[in-house]
């Protein structure tokens, strides 16, 4: 038992050190993004491979004096700063700014992507920056003064599941969580929901086999 269990581990180390291989020297490009663009794009020969090429691109916030640079005439500053995890953004009739801050949901122990290959999978994620657990919060950001910088900030929804879309229709506001679609009722101005959610549409915990990631 204990050769085998030495053989299995052995095999893993091996496993994860042709995958650490794969990610440090991947394959290079070597067509031009004109040569892939048009109505007759030139493409590359399919490669079978044991590994999957992997290119990582950490996600890497701004630095404090960093900021995009703008056309002539106009100028970036931040609107907001230090949210947690943002996926999605929604802008209401009255200029709010709506953040769904959120992650993948824990998935089932008998997931597809459970197991070994799993366990990868969420490893590649945490170094592509989405390997945190999930806020599963909407906060609202304001800019009352038109200055471009929100000086309202504040929990507009909490205890959600993986939030991800928004959508406001006439009264009411939807959200589209990682399990089902809850609506609130919305008054214009309101900066956060108190009414308990209300769930239109439910799926099952089974059937979810994706969620927001990066």
């Amino acid at each position: 038992m204990q050769r085998r269990t030495a053989w299995i581990a052995l095999l893993v180390l091996t496993g994860l050190a042709m995958l650490g291989c794969r990610l440090r020297y991947a394959e290079r490009a070597t067509l031009t993004v004109a040569d892939g663009t048009g109505p007759t794009p030139t493409l590359p020969e399919p490669r079978r491979t044991w590994l999957p090429t992997l290119q990582i691109a950490p996600a890497v916030g701004w630095p404090a004096d960093a900021a995009p640079l703008p056309a002539d005439g106009l100028a970036v500053n931040a609107y907001a700063r230090g949210l947690d995890h943002p996926r999605w953004l929604h802008v209401l009739p009255n200029g709010d700014v709506l953040v769904a801050e959120s992650n993948a949901p824990p998935r089932p122990a008998d997931a597809p992507s459970g197991g070994l290959k799993g366990w990868i999978a969420g490893k590649v994620m945490q170094r592509a920056g989405a390997g945190v657990p999930s806020a599963d919060r909407i906060t609202l950001l304001r800019d009352a003064d038109g200055d471009g910088v929100a000086e309202l900030r504040t929990a507009f929804a909490e205890g959600l599941h993986s939030p991800f879309g928004m959508a406001l229709v006439g009264a009411d506001f939807y959200v589209a969580n990682a399990d089902a679609v809850v609506r609130f009722p919305y008054r214009d101005g309101q900066t956060r929901l108190d009414a308990p959610a209300q769930r239109s549409s439910t799926c099952r915990p089974d059937s979810i086999t994706t969620g927001p990631r990066t």
